[in-house]
This record gives structure tokens, sequence and C-alpha cells, in this order.
């Protein structure tokens, strides 16, 4: 059996699920403390902690009757290491069409031609 990790992009396009990771990655909470935080049932906050669990980006531990889930450790890398390609790729289109266009004015003093 093959299992697939569910693409974290995708996982956190919900703002539901954004939510949810936002309250997880503010410490270690179960699935009522969501449900009491947010407007969604306890079976929709597990629904939601499901997907971030397939995307990695949060884990699970069981303590006593309670799972607890808090955010994976390095969960997030993936998705900064894309958004810093995007960024470093950006700067440096814009040094390039900077330097290409980049003109001095002229010195005070100095005719202008």
């Amino acid at each position: 059996m093959v299992t697939t990790t569910a693409d974290p992009w995708q996982a956190l396009a919900d703002p539901t699920r954004r939510r949810v990771f936002a309250r997880v990655a503010g410490g270690p909470c179960s699935v009522t403390e969501i449900a009491r935080e947010l407007p969604v049932s306890r079976p929709a906050v597990s629904q939601h902690l499901r997907v971030l669990l397939d995307a990695r980006l949060v884990e699970v531990q069981q303590q006593g009757r309670l799972r607890v889930y808090e955010m994976r450790a390095g969960g997030l890398d993936e998705l900064r290491r894309e958004l810093d390609s995007f960024w470093n790729t950006t700067l440096t289109r814009f040094k390039n069409v900077a330097e290409r266009t980049y003109q001095p004015a002229a010195a005070e003093g100095t005719p202008s031609r």
C-alpha cells in the first residue's frame, strides 16, 4: 500500500484549516480545545487535523485518553524553501533590471546634456 502525503500548500489553502493550524502552532492542544475556540464542530476539527497530519504540518501524541496535537518541527520548512526561492528569483530579476537601466544623476554643477 502506497501512502501519499498531502501537499502542505493545499492543506493550508482552507481558511478554517489555517485557523486550526494557527491554534496548534500556539501550543499543544486537543480537538476539544480547538473546537471550543473556533466556530466548527469537533468532527470538523478532527477532519482538518487529519489533513494537516497528512501534510506533515502537525503531530499527534496520545496522552491518556486525549490526543494532543502540536506543530511538527520542520513542518513549514518545505514551504519556507519554496517561498525563499520565489523571493530570491524576484530579487535577482530586480537587480538585473536595476543594473541594466541605472543611469547616475548628473553631479551638481555639471551641465546636463
